[in-house]
């Protein structure tokens, strides 16, 4: 029920995705009377794969996530990760409130052994391979202790993808040891001491494009700023291009020659086929999609979830943490659930 177009936009996605994956089985959790409107819309998709539960009550994109916690226990967004807590589902997938999805998510799912908090993680295009960038909004304010569970949990992630000893790398202001504020300086300090960690040091925004690393740390207002900046740029690129070969008869005669290339910038561009991540320290699997992502954008995100079942995300994570985790010099302190009222709600 959440997003921009909520249930007009991620029901029809929900049936594409159907229509494209024979083994794909999906629960709609929201207002049964709207879903089944729709879903009856699209007569044509195999509706014996698609279940609805009804959820009287709904998160709004503005709502406090302590509003969210205690005042509604029928909330679309708690019954999806209650179908996942209860072996009904092996992974949520949500357009709705950031910082509400989170911690109903901290509280149904709960984290894995060593994990204070989750962090948000998805892949962006660089010249060489996709980049794992974490966090992207779910903390915006993170010690040390959490910087280095991020880079921990992207290392695994990216090995569960097929990056052999992924480079890990802290987003900083400079490359240089003295750069950075104190959070980052502690948290290479640690990630240095990780054993088998294949810790590069600091890396700047640019250096992330041009593929220098394989997983890249940072908080999630920086990580935010940085994805949804990356997203407006792309755009803003693709359009400039194209309004160069509509200036005169003679750019339409090259951009015509060039309309294959065109089109295929504009997919590796497109922030849709990125859209979907995957909240990593999570004891099940949940996928926050853009709250703006159309059709396109939302089947992403689906994929994305389908993607983490195949490799047991949370199972390769849990497997994994023990030999980097141990130590109380890594707890930073879970604080309390409710106390995220400053989180990104985008």
């Amino acid at each position: 029920m959440g997003g921009d177009f909520g249930p007009h936009c991620i029901v029809p996605a929900s049936l594409s995705c159907l229509a494209e994956n024979s083994s794909l089985h999906l629960v709609l959790v929201g207002q049964s009377s709207l879903l089944e409107q729709l879903v009856a819309k699209h007569s044509g998709v195999d509706h014996s794969r698609l279940k609805i539960v009804d959820a009287p009550e709904m998160v709004a994109m503005d709502e406090r996530p302590a509003q969210a916690l205690r005042g509604k226990p029928r909330s679309s967004m708690r019954l999806a990760l209650e179908q996942v807590r209860d072996g009904n589902a092996q992974a949520c997938v949500s357009a709705g409130n950031t910082g509400a999805l989170m911690a109903l998510a901290r509280q149904v799912l709960k984290t894995l052994p060593g994990i204070d908090r989750p962090a948000m993680v998805t892949a962006l295009p660089t010249q060489g391979a996709p980049c794992l960038l974490l966090d992207l909004g779910a903390n915006v304010d993170c010690p040390a202790a959490q910087l280095y569970q991020f880079a921990i949990m992207g290392a695994v992630a990216a090995e569960s993808l097929g990056t052999e000893q992924p480079r890990v790398a802290l987003l900083n202001v400079g490359t240089e040891e003295i750069k950075g504020n104190q959070q980052v300086k502690l948290a290479a300090a640690l990630l240095q001491q990780a054993p088998g960690l294949n810790y590069r040091g600091f890396i700047e925004g640019d250096g992330l494009y041009r593929g220098e690393a394989d997983v890249v740390v940072c908080d999630g207002f920086v990580g935010n700023v940085l994805l949804k900046s990356s997203e407006g740029l792309a755009g803003m690129l693709v359009a400039k291009v194209e309004a160069l070969f509509r200036r005169s008869v003679a750019a339409r005669i090259v951009g015509a020659a060039a309309l294959p290339l065109l089109r295929r910038l504009r997919a590796e561009l497109n922030p849709a086929q990125y859209n979907g991540a995957s909240f990593l320290g999570l004891q099940g699997i949940l996928v926050k999609s853009h709250g703006s992502a159309g059709a396109d954008g939302f089947k992403a995100a689906i994929r994305r979830a389908t993607q983490d079942v195949e490799h047991d995300l949370p199972e390769q994570l849990r497997s994994r943490l023990g030999q980097f985790l141990s130590g109380d010099r890594l707890s930073s302190g879970a604080d309390d659930v409710t106390a995220g009222d400053g989180w990104s709600s985008n």
